[in-house]
């Protein structure tokens, strides 16, 4: 799969995803500016870390009522965050590094979420998928989340050969039109989930089935 292929699928992804279930993060950015909010969007992002779409969804929404900005939350005892976030995975040691970097950003960010990679990253806990996605959801601005949905297709698709995420992400960089960086990580999770799967992809109902090189897949449906 090269660029000039990339421009009919992209298109043809979008309408078959309408069909499907859009992660939950995305789902939350697009209510309204409130939760565009960096903040959120970082604290989501951690909680969904080993966690399934729909308790994250729960478990984030909860918080929010309680603590809905970095000062509150800051506020908040660790005991309080636990019962809030919970079954979240890992959610003691989450509750205590979400209380460490509120203290972090209002130190040393005069309370405002960074929006640059190199400083995103710096954050505990802040590995790059979180740090894209604060980017591209958060700040609406230029970036790649690459994460396990991501890094398989395309790679199932033949239009990167790489390793690990972090080996996509770059290729993508490199490769990927710039247009469609902000949405190829929830077009390709929601597809991920519900057609090209990680064992045995419906491709009888994949929309881009013809496009695809089916790198590293023994059976499908």
């Amino acid at each position: 799969m090269n660029n000039r292929v990339i421009h009919n699928v992209i298109p043809i992804l979008r309408k078959q995803v309408q069909s499907l279930d859009v992660p939950w993060l995305e789902n939350m950015v697009r209510q309204d500016r409130i939760n565009r909010d960096p903040f959120r969007v970082l604290i989501s992002c951690i909680l969904s870390l080993r966690t399934q779409d729909k308790t994250t969804g729960e478990a984030s929404e909860r918080l929010f009522k309680l603590a809905p900005d970095i000062q509150s939350l800051s506020r908040l005892t660790i005991a309080k965050i636990e019962r809030a976030i919970y079954p979240v995975g890992f959610y003691k040691v989450k509750a205590g590094r979400l209380r460490e970097l509120c203290r972090v950003i209002m130190t040393d960010y005069d309370s405002r979420v960074p929006d640059e990679l190199d400083e995103l990253l710096k954050l505990k806990g802040v590995g790059r998928k979180t740090a894209n996605l604060v980017i591209t959801l958060g700040y609406g601005k230029p970036g790649i989340c690459v994460d396990t949905h991501v890094h398989r297709i395309t790679n199932r698709w033949g239009y990167v050969e790489t390793k690990t995420p972090e080996q996509t992400e770059f290729a993508l960089r490199a490769k990927l039109p710039a247009e469609y960086w902000l949405e190829i990580n929830g077009l390709l999770v929601a597809f991920g989930q519900g057609i090209c799967r990680p064992i045995s992809p419906i491709c009888s109902r994949c929309n881009i089935s013809r496009f695809c090189s089916r790198e590293g897949v023994a059976r499908h449906r």
